[in-house]
């Protein structure tokens, strides 16, 4: 068995590099266009002149300017997605496939999404600085903020207050559950992008997800081997994000320090490919609006009153299979299990996971009971029901890997190995491979090692 946290999540500190020094240059183009921005969101937003810069705000994938307005409306940005950390050939379909979200969860829900004045292609933007979407701007501070232990020293994890109120939980914890419950509702007939056509929703375009633009932007991920259009069944979803993990593996030249570990990795994600049939459920659907990146820190609340104000970036939202959304929330302790897999504590991680689990849902019970007709009982089985039996069947473990291809292999040693060392459980094509794909694997890092010699000494 080899040792789960030798696994951990692995950059490719070029391409990762790269993506920065982009990101810095743009980052100083924009900062030198606030002027001709400040103008540009009053003439697409209405309302009269800008009157105030009110600062910027900056994000993972995305750089915003706020400004205030004559007319005594609500503040608006600007938000544009930032090249290097956001795929250059995938920033307009991102912008794009957010803005339809948006307005669909806007006229299908009660989640509090901010109002879209207006949106653009690259092309339409000032100096063409990149797509973008102007917004009201949301007052509150973000929910990982409220809920997050305090930090000690360099500490730079983010992680649940193990002390935080019961009570403080479970009003968020009701408030996100009724979320995840209307999403639950709402369905599609195909895995993809979610677009409308005149007042019909439908599901016509490829999936674009957080993974994909995480393989471009830091493992130097061909673009071109992405999925083309949209799915009919689940497996064949699937069988595109196994094929997707084993891409990857090939081509990150780093993702293996020795051959040991890449051993690992190529039995963890030739393995993954073997248990489609055995978690795959709902072939042929119907499919839920799921987000990858749905979670406290994109979350804005109002510290007093504990209610959520909005509900933010739903960028790499996609109908998927019905299986994503019938998992428990992965965010409970706000960092992802991988920051205990990368420990080597996956033992850690259930003992403080599952006490959370439980409390969010008792809330889920109580909003479900809500939704029953007055006299009747809820349909079964219930979301809650649905969600308690992935994660006693280990289905959590499999769709975490499914969507993470950084995580995969930490994941599947951790949580879903069947025992023995693993060669064994591949198919004879496989096992043929593997001896092949080690010595390649360690010639890319040797190249690999040397370009990083040149670059950073």
């Amino acid at each position: 068995m080899w040792k789960i946290s030798s696994l951990k999540t692995c950059f490719d500190e070029i391409e990762e590099t790269k993506g920065d020094d982009e990101c810095r240059a743009w980052l100083s183009r924009i900062l030198d266009a606030k002027v001709e921005l400040a103008t540009f969101v009053a003439t697409r937003r209405g309302g009269g002149r800008a009157t105030e810069y009110a600062g910027f705000l900056k994000g993972s994938f995305n750089f915003s300017f706020r400004f205030k307005f004559r007319d005594g409306g609500p503040d608006a940005i600007i938000r544009f997605p930032k090249p290097g950390h956001t795929a250059t050939a995938l920033r307009d379909e991102k912008v794009a496939n957010e803005v339809e979200v948006m307005e669909y969860l806007r006229q299908n829900t009660t989640i509090p999404v901010p109002r879209v004045h207006s949106w653009g292609f690259t092309s339409e933007s000032p100096q063409q600085l990149g797509p973008f979407i102007i917004m009201d701007y949301i007052q509150g501070t973000p929910l990982s903020t409220v809920l997050r232990q305090p930090p000690k020293d360099d500490q730079v994890d983010v992680v649940l207050d193990p002390g935080i109120d019961n009570s403080t939980l479970d009003k968020i914890y009701g408030q996100i559950a009724d979320y995840l419950f209307q999403l639950s509702q709402l369905t599609f007939t195909r895995i993809g992008a979610i677009s409308r056509d005149g007042d019909t929703w439908s599901v016509t375009k490829r999936p674009l997800t957080y993974n994909m633009n995480e393989l471009v932007t830091v493992a130097g991920y061909p673009d071109n081997l992405f999925p083309t259009s949209a799915f009919d069944r689940a497996s064949d979803y699937l069988r595109s994000v196994a094929d997707e993990h084993l891409a990857h593996l090939r081509t990150q030249r780093n993702l293996a320090d020795d051959r040991q570990i890449a051993q690992a990795r190529f039995i963890a994600r030739h393995r993954f490919a073997q248990l489609i049939p055995k978690y795959c459920t709902d072939d042929a659907g119907p499919f839920i609006p799921f987000c990858d990146d749905l979670r406290p820190s994109n979350m804005l609340v109002d510290p007093e009153t504990l209610q959520i104000t909005a509900v933010l970036d739903f960028e790499f939202t996609n109908a998927m299979p019905a299986q994503f959304t019938y998992d428990p929330p992965w965010w409970l302790l706000l960092s992802g299990p991988e920051l205990w897999l990368d420990r080597g504590s996956m033992s850690e991680f259930r003992d403080l996971y599952q006490p959370r689990m439980e409390q969010f849902l008792r809330a889920l019970e109580l909003r479900e009971g809500m939704s029953a007709p007055e006299g009747q009982k809820l349909a079964e089985p219930r979301l809650s029901t649905r969600m308690r039996d992935s994660w006693r069947s280990g289905r959590f473990w499999f769709d975490y890997a499914a969507r993470k291809s950084f995580e995969l292999d930490a994941v599947y040693w951790a949580a879903l190995h069947d025992g023995g060392i693993g060669i064994e459980l591949l198919d004879d094509e496989a096992r043929a491979e593997m001896g092949l794909f080690v010595e390649k694997k360690m010639g890319q890092l040797r190249t690999y090692k040397d370009e990083c010699t040149a670059r950073f000494s």
